[in-house]
């Protein structure tokens, strides 16, 4: 298993420790308060952060059922946006992301057009340690026999080779389906790099009506436990569930039946083991304003869809595709592609993140972050070059749940403080 965010981001040390305030937590006995002691400190200062002051050490703790079913999380929009553009070339539009924690970071998938000189879908990957930085980006799968290839699903399987479910078009009936792919190591797919897609990698399906001429495009989402596959997946013409079918080979699959009824098209799935039972996160979008969420306990029947998130403002106005940062233990936030326009020509990637809230109660009233630098950073915009006086408060990942304050200190554009020490 790779190392998580939390645990790979908390042993991250920075230099210049030029003030400390102590925390003490709230709700707890002294006794206990003296063995669970947080501080947060200034840890340096940089002079590109402009008129923001940026705060570390806000990821998400353990996934919480109860947070995402009362619908109270703090998520913070990415500062950069998008966070990923396409790369230069006469053909620019990427999303789909799909996302695998990898030892020290994390790998990401994404199709569409990064910078080609036609108009054919194509998967590509990018690598990166914290999301501040992104390295090896290349392609991997051509679009081959087919015109398109993209919406990839992608997972590694306690072996340690990859797994990668595609929409390709056209299938012999002028239709998408689905199409898997295999590695070893998460970048040579199929043997080659890139691996020109063929027919053969298309996949059969038992027990739906009429498949060879079922539409299925951009919602082939899979999961793996218990030595089996799990296909999620909606018709594209019907638009009145997701189903979810299932594979012991990665190739022939047999339907399970319907798990939500709904118009929206299923984007992701990531499962989380909570006081030893299961839960399911189910992410959809529908070319629209915002991206909804599902919860589940068997992975057969979710609840009714609430609402994630909407869009920040125009140039992500249409969510075309959304993928979920989480591990095995916890969700960071969202990767999703969104364009201006509904056409499906003109995407780019952005991000939001769910942290711990902070507020900064200064003497002229509370001041929040802006936004968001990563899955563990925010920024807090300091309204003139004099500074402010206050303190730090920090809530969990609900909003409301308060952890700790801090003593009085002055916050200073571009300065770095760090959250240390929370063991809630």
């Amino acid at each position: 298993m790779g190392d998580t965010i939390s645990n790979k981001l908390n042993r991250r040390q920075f230099m210049g420790h030029a003030t400390v305030a102590t925390f003490a937590l709230m709700g707890i006995d002294a006794g206990a308060a003296s063995k669970q002691r947080a501080s947060i400190k200034q840890v340096g200062h940089e002079p590109h952060l402009g008129q923001y002051a940026e705060v570390r050490g806000l990821h998400a703790g353990a996934f919480q059922p109860s947070d995402w079913q009362a619908g109270t999380l703090n998520w913070l929009f990415e500062q950069r946006a998008p966070l990923i553009e396409p790369a230069a070339g006469r053909y620019r539009n990427i999303y789909a992301p799909t996302l695998i924690p990898e030892r020290g970071g994390y790998r990401i998938y994404y199709g569409g057009w990064d910078g080609v000189p036609t108009p054919n879908d194509r998967v590509y990957t990018q690598w990166t340690p914290d999301f501040r930085r992104f390295e090896g980006r290349r392609l991997i799968i051509d679009h081959g026999a087919f015109i398109h290839v993209n919406n990839c699903s992608a997972l590694r399987i306690p072996s340690g080779a990859y797994r990668m479910m595609c929409t390709a078009y056209p299938d012999q009936n002028n239709c998408n389906k689905p199409a898997a792919f295999t590695s070893p190591n998460g970048e040579i797919w199929d043997h080659k790099l890139p691996y020109q897609a063929q027919l053969s990698d298309l996949i059969e399906m038992e027990g739906y009506p009429n498949y060879a001429h079922t539409d299925i495009n951009g919602t082939n989402v899979i999961l793996y436990e218990d030595g089996r596959y799990r296909l999620f997946f909606n018709d594209t013409r019907l638009r009145k569930y997701v189903y979810q079918a299932s594979s012991t080979d990665f190739k022939r699959f047999r339907l399970d039946g319907p798990t939500l009824a709904t118009d929206h098209g299923v984007n992701d799935v990531k499962k989380f083991m909570v006081n030893g039972r299961p839960w399911y996160l189910m992410a959809l979008h529908m070319n629209t304003d915002r991206i909804w969420y599902s919860l589940s306990q068997d992975e057969i029947h979710f609840s009714p869809e609430q609402v994630l998130t909407l869009h920040q403002g125009a140039a992500d106005r249409y969510i075309v595709a959304v993928g979920l940062v989480a591990d095995s233990k916890a969700v960071y936030g969202v990767l999703y592609g969104a364009g201006a326009i509904p056409a499906l020509d003109e995407n780019r990637i952005f991000a939001k993140w769910l942290q711990k809230r902070v507020v900064f109660e200064a003497s002229g009233g509370n001041i929040e972050p802006d936004s968001a630098f990563g899955p563990d950073a925010a920024r807090i915009a300091i309204p003139d070059g004099s500074g402010l006086q206050g303190r730090f408060a920090i809530y969990a990942e609900d909003g409301q749940t308060a952890l700790l304050r801090s003593k009085t200190v002055r916050l200073q554009a571009g300065e770095i403080w760090r959250l240390d020490g929370l063991l809630i």
